[in-house]
């Protein structure tokens, strides 16, 4: 009963967190510590829900996937300034690279609250550092986004493979230095999202299927459907959200959540 309690309190803290800039697997890693929900069944058990939150992204913007999937299909890249497949493919690799190369590192010393702390306080300093940067806006929306722009955005994503810097934490940043509006880098951030961390999520999943039983089925289901409930709520407010506030602002947050974890559980 202890299990299905955290799973349902984890479940909404992925759905609620996924979206902002502020470190979902921090949040869960760290959620998970003070819950005492640790182990290799609590590790599979976050891969699971984060595929929760990702169907909710995929069914926002399921109409955008449809229209790049119908110009791959046909191969249609000759439209100029239109986002298509090519973008999301090289905004992809350089973590894709990073992560099959450094997988088993990542697992072994990354997910633990000190190495999670770390990473909100340095992704942290990153945000401001990008807020704050004087830039020549080139990319209004993500349709203006460049192939040079969107590589280099995945560059940045390759920070988000450090459990508390965030995957769109560090993208939104990449992309504010790059030279795109806050409102682009965020929107072209969730699109990508999906292809990668469905990538992920299936090499993590494949990686523990052997956790992945009837013992842990119930378990797992709640925690799905709780993430993917509380994600779709939820989602449509914080992509407002994130678009409209200043990134420093999720920067003192960062801030303040390691600065209590740090005092009350370190």
């Amino acid at each position: 009963m202890y299990e299905i309690i955290c799973a349902i309190i984890l479940g909404i803290l992925e759905g609620l967190t996924e979206f902002l800039p502020v470190s979902s697997t921090g949040h869960l890693i760290l959620a998970g510590n003070l819950l005492g929900f640790e182990g290799d069944k609590a590790t599979t058990f976050k891969i699971v829900i984060q595929l929760g939150a990702v169907m909710a992204v995929f069914m926002l913007y399921w109409k955008r996937y449809m229209d790049i999937l119908k110009d791959l299909l046909t191969f249609n890249f000759s439209a100029k300034n239109k986002l298509n497949a090519i973008h999301m493919v090289i905004a992809m690799i350089p973590a894709l690279i990073v992560y099959l190369i450094f997988k088993d590192d990542i697992k072994s010393h990354l997910f633990g609250p000190a190495p999670v702390l770390i990473g909100l306080i340095v992704g942290g300093i990153l945000m401001i550092i990008a807020a704050r940067a004087k830039r020549k806006v080139t990319a209004e929306n993500t349709d203006d986004i460049t192939y040079k722009q969107a590589f280099g955005i995945g560059l940045f994503q390759c920070l988000a493979l450090w459990p508390g810097f965030s995957r769109s934490g560090s993208t939104i940043s990449g992309g504010l230095l790059l030279g795109t509006s806050q409102k682009a880098a965020a929107d072209f951030t969730f699109i990508i999202a999906v292809p990668v961390m469905l990538g992920a999520t299936i090499l993590d999943m494949y990686d523990s299927r052997e956790l992945l039983n009837g013992d842990t089925l119930l378990l797992f289901l709640i925690g799905f459907i709780t993430a993917f409930v509380v994600a779709m709520i939820a989602v449509v407010t914080f992509l407002n959200l994130i678009k409209r506030l200043r990134l420093e602002w999720f920067a003192f947050y960062r801030f303040a959540l390691a600065a209590v974890f740090f005092i009350f559980v370190m």
